[in-house]
Order: structure tokens, then sequence, then C-alpha cells
């Protein structure tokens, strides 16, 4: 941090030289990280353009229709841009899902039938995704009720997937196998994209007709490869988090398999229409160019989680990934083990915010979790996630969950404001003597 900088944030934001001396010895401690980070989005940003110029984008796909949304040239365009970046034959990117649990179920819904059997091989699915397969909740259409049946495989203790346990699990009934490449709120490190081509491998090596579906969210750009190039079927994923590049004001993506794409796509209209429809609601733009700025902005993401787990860990709380743990997803987990420093925690992040920075978080019971949750976010895009924010159930051991930050920049700080607040509570004001 130069000088200059050190003594605005010492001056203008209140930041003692404490802890501004602790980031700076942080920072230079992951350094070498941050270039091997730089070189994969440099890769993306590349291999995003060469999809755009492809696809021969230009300024008519900006545009929108109306009533039914027939020949939308720019839904067209978007779809087969996403197709190439991820090699897959289809795909569906769409202002109409509305976020990542919607993509994740339509992707379910459209491919299972009655009958089938969905496994889930990465522990118990994220917490809005449990009354979608009717692990809780009754009367809600969930798969359960359509004749779906369900298991989960647990992960190993080391966190990697456990095939022995996969492979009692598959049945003859077995139509889908999913995998959550991101930790959701598990303490788990995210699953690999060398991990996932070795899963796919051993799946379809037992019966290729199954389907190896990968819930992506998180994980787009973290690597130069993604789940689709080395095996998976289908992918699903939010605009408001890494794809979207801060600009997506809402929407999904489901890319695979044209077979696959196609049942799904009648799921999110109805049977005989499919993608055909829908409008885009003159949402291409901000879509495309999201898309195009994503590569940078999902690593000024994850350079901030980077940084996040150097300066917690140094502080001897256990963080999960650890800084120099490879990186297949945005988030970064801190156990506190008290609630306390939860809130604290996301109060900094709250107050680091460009909006709402006045407002504090509370915990709450917000539909679809189990438990009372924090959440800080102070957006330009409400629940956006690949911009700076934080998160966590009110629950033991007292895990956060941070991730995002247009810029790195903007992640740094908010790691700086969410240590400021945690050595203002009254367990851990001595944690920098």
């Amino acid at each position: 941090m130069k000088k200059n900088t050190y003594n605005y944030l010492n001056n203008q934001f209140g930041i003692s030289r404490e802890i501004l001396d602790h980031i700076n010895k942080c920072e230079d401690a992951v350094s070498d990280r941050f270039s091997d980070l730089d070189d994969i989005m440099a890769y993306n940003q590349y291999k995003v353009l060469n999809a755009f110029q492809k696809n021969n984008i230009c300024d008519r796909h900006f545009s929108w229709n109306t009533g039914y949304g027939y020949d939308d040239a720019g839904r067209d365009a978007i779809e087969r841009v996403y197709a190439d970046i991820f090699h897959t034959e289809a795909a569906l990117v769409r202002p109409i899902i509305v976020n990542g649990t919607h993509a994740l179920t339509l992707t379910l819904m459209g491919i299972l039938r009655p009958g089938d059997r969905l496994i889930y091989c990465t522990g118990a699915p994220y917490d809005t995704l449990e009354e979608v397969i009717g692990i809780r909740g009754e009367g809600k259409g969930s798969l359960k009720e359509y004749g779906v049946s369900y298991s989960q495989v647990e992960l190993k203790d080391d966190g990697t997937i456990d095939f022995d346990a996969l492979r009692e699990a598959i049945t003859d009934d077995t139509r889908m196998v999913t995998l959550q490449r991101a930790t959701g709120y598990g303490w788990r490190r995210a699953i690999t994209i060398e991990e996932i081509k070795e899963w796919a491998e051993f799946v379809h090596g037992i019966n290729p007709d199954i389907v190896c579906m990968v819930d992506n969210c998180y994980g787009e750009f973290l690597h130069t490869l993604e789940p689709t190039d080395v095996g998976a079927d289908v992918i699903a994923g939010s605009l408001i988090k890494n794809p979207g590049g801060g600009l997506a004001l809402t929407g999904g993506y489901i890319a695979g398999r044209e077979d696959l794409i196609e049942k799904v796509s009648y799921r999110m209209t109805s049977p005989g229409i499919g993608g055909e429809c829908g409008l885009t609601f003159g949402q291409t733009r901000t879509m495309l160019q999201g898309l195009f700025l994503a590569p940078k902005t999902v690593n000024g993401a994850v350079k901030g989680a980077v940084l996040c787990a150097e300066v917690f860990s140094s502080l001897d709380f256990d963080v999960c990934p650890k800084a120099t743990d490879s990186r297949s997803d945005i988030i970064q987990a801190v156990k506190f083990g008290k609630p306390e420093a939860v809130i604290a925690f996301c109060k900094g992040i709250q107050a680091s915010a460009p909006v709402d920075s006045h407002v504090t978080p509370e915990p709450w019971d917000m539909p679809g979790y189990e438990d009372p949750v924090i959440m800080a976010a102070g957006a330009f895009v409400q629940g956006s996630s690949i911009e700076l924010s934080a998160d966590a159930p009110i629950r033991e051991p007292y895990i956060v969950y941070f991730q995002g930050g247009l810029t790195y920049e903007h992640s740094k700080f908010g790691v700086i404001k969410a240590l400021q607040c945690i050595t203002e509570t009254p367990y851990f004001s001595d944690i920098l003597k």
C-alpha cells in the first residue's frame, strides 16, 4: 500500500495504523499468488473476447423485441457466446431466470422425470435447494412430490469426493449425479476442475447415460477450464455472481448438451415453445458488457478472498481455503466461534459498501434458509454476490462467508473494515497486540 493511500485510509476512514500495517504485511505475503491469478484472468479475458468476435457481436444485439420475443437477435447472440465460452452445444441465458437457485431448479426439473434418482455427491446441497429437492418443506412442488428420489454422498474428511460411497449409491434408476462446486455454507474448499474431471469420468464409466450436472455458482473464470471442458454434461449459475461482471441486473444461465438444454427450456417456458420465446427486456447490453468484464472482476474478488484468508489466518482464526490453496470459487470462509464476531465482520463489510453503507445488518429469518441469516451487501444490484458481500447462518461454529468486490481495491477495503470491526468487539480487542 503506497503512502498516499495509507494516509488517506488513516485520515479519512479512521483506519488505525496497526490495522494498515498488518494488511500491508499480509498483502506482501500473497504477492506471488496474485501473479498466478493474474495469468488466469488474462487467459479468460482473451477467451471471452474471442467468443464475442467469433459471434460478430454488434450494436443491433443491444436492442430488444416486444411481445413473445420471437427472433430476438440479442438473446440468440448472447446464448451463442455463452455456449462458446463454456464449449457446449447450447445455452440458455435469460433475465427471466431470477437467481442461481432458479437456474438449478430449472435444470433439475427439466431433465429429471418421475421414477428417476438424483444423487448429490458433495454432501448436502445449498440451503435454498433443500425445498426444491424435498429434503424439507411439504406441498411446494418439490422433486420428491413429483416422484424423483434423492440420496446424497458425503464428502470425505479431507473434503474430496468419496468415490467408493458414490459407486454404492448409484443404482439402475440413477438419472443424474450433481456436484456443487462452491462451498455453500459448508466448511470445505471448493471442488477443483481436476476433481470434476475425475468425477465425470468415474460416473460416465459406470453409466454413460447418467447426467453429470455441476452447480457452477461462484466458480466461473477461476480456472482456464470450466466443468463442461472436462466432462460435465450441464452446468448452471447466476448472472449476479461471476459471469455478470457486476453489470447484469438479474438473470441466470444454463449451458450444456443440446438435448438437455432443450428439455430445460421446456420447463422454463412450456413444452413446444422452449427457448424460442421470452423477452430480454433490453438487458443484452449489460449482460454482454458484464460478461466481457467478468474475468477482471472475478480476479479482483478472488484476490480479495486470498487476502482475507491471509489476514485472518495470521491472527490464528481458522480459514477455508487457506491463502496458498488452489481456488475454485470466490468464497472465503472464516471460523470465529462466536456470533458476535460474525455479526461484527458483516457490519464491517456493510460499512465498506458504496450503497447503503449507513445500514446496520442484523440476523433475520430469511425465506429458504433453516437458520437466521445475516447478510451484508451494499450493492448496485440487489443481492449481487460478485459485489462485496458477506453472509452467515447464525449457527455453531459461527462461520462467516466473504466474497466479491467489483475491484480488488474494494474487496481489500472490505477486509480492512471487517478487521476493524472485529477489533472493536470485547472478545478480540487485542488480537493485533
